[in-house]
């Protein structure tokens, strides 16, 4: 329900940009596409405590597939838009030799517990093609380099229902990041892309990588697949993240 939802509010909205924008003569472009990505954790986390929590040995999380989409606005004169949406969740039953804190609590070790984590990410992005590029590789090449604010809603909590022992941590981060794009299109009907999204301040960082191989299959119908790569780390509210997701991706989607 939460996907649908995050889904419908993303096609409102630039459903409602469209008709808000004041009328112009010029053509404006847009893609849809939506699809899932198969992620795989690596990384530690902690909360108010030294103490770190393997995502893989201690939190025993797997792969995870989740879905994602994306939404692109060329819009003549203005910047273009490019609104994004991915879902990242991990649970499961983990096992720590020794006591470990976790915020305000302690938990046995070599004892079962539940944890859980969630990093949804929100990008909308603005940005400007190079005319230069496209004019001097005849259209076969474009580059996009703009800014993008990556909204993470983060949770993390940590359960042991043997002691009735529980800790959370939820909040939201807002990131600015330089975007930065590429596009090859070496004949009619397929494209090769690159995105970068990234920004380092203080000890925090976020990277994050797509690749993806776009196939036109009819009219403005298309499927693409590839690989995306995100590293995270940061250390807010107490809580510090020091993490990577990667894996590959399928989508379809529509573009005029």
């Amino acid at each position: 329900m939460q996907k649908e939802m995050m889904m419908k509010k993303l096609i409102l909205l630039s459903l409602v940009f469209l008709f808000t924008v004041p009328t112009v003569s010029y053509a404006v472009g847009m893609e849809l596409a939506i699809g899932g990505c198969n992620q795989s954790p690596q990384g530690d986390i902690s909360y108010k405590s030294d103490d770190l929590l393997d995502l893989k040995s201690d939190l025993k999380y797997d792969s995870e597939f989740r879905i994602m989409g994306r939404l692109k606005l060329d819009i003549p004169v203005f910047p273009n838009i490019y609104l994004m949406t991915t879902q990242t969740e991990f649970d499961g039953t983990g096992r720590k030799s020794g006591d470990f804190e976790f915020g305000d609590k302690v938990f046995k070790g070599n004892t079962d517990f539940y944890s859980q984590l969630t990093l949804h990410n929100y990008d909308i992005a603005l940005y400007y093609g190079i005319p230069l590029v496209g004019l001097v590789s005849l259209g076969t090449f474009n580059i996009d380099v703009g800014l993008n604010l990556r909204v993470i809603d983060f949770k993390t909590e940590v359960r042991q229902d043997d002691i009735n022992n529980a800790e959370s941590k939820s909040g939201t981060l807002p990131v600015p990041m330089l975007y930065v794009a590429a596009r090859f299109r070496p004949i009619e009907g397929l494209t090769a892309e690159a995105e970068l999204r990234g920004v380092t301040y203080s000890d925090n960082h976020l990277y994050s990588l797509i690749g993806r191989v776009k196939a036109e299959v009819f009219g403005p119908l298309f499927v693409a697949g590839g690989y995306r790569y995100e590293s995270i780390f940061f250390d807010e509210e107490d809580v510090e993240i020091e993490t990577s997701f990667n894996g590959p991706f399928f989508e379809a989607g529509f573009q005029f």
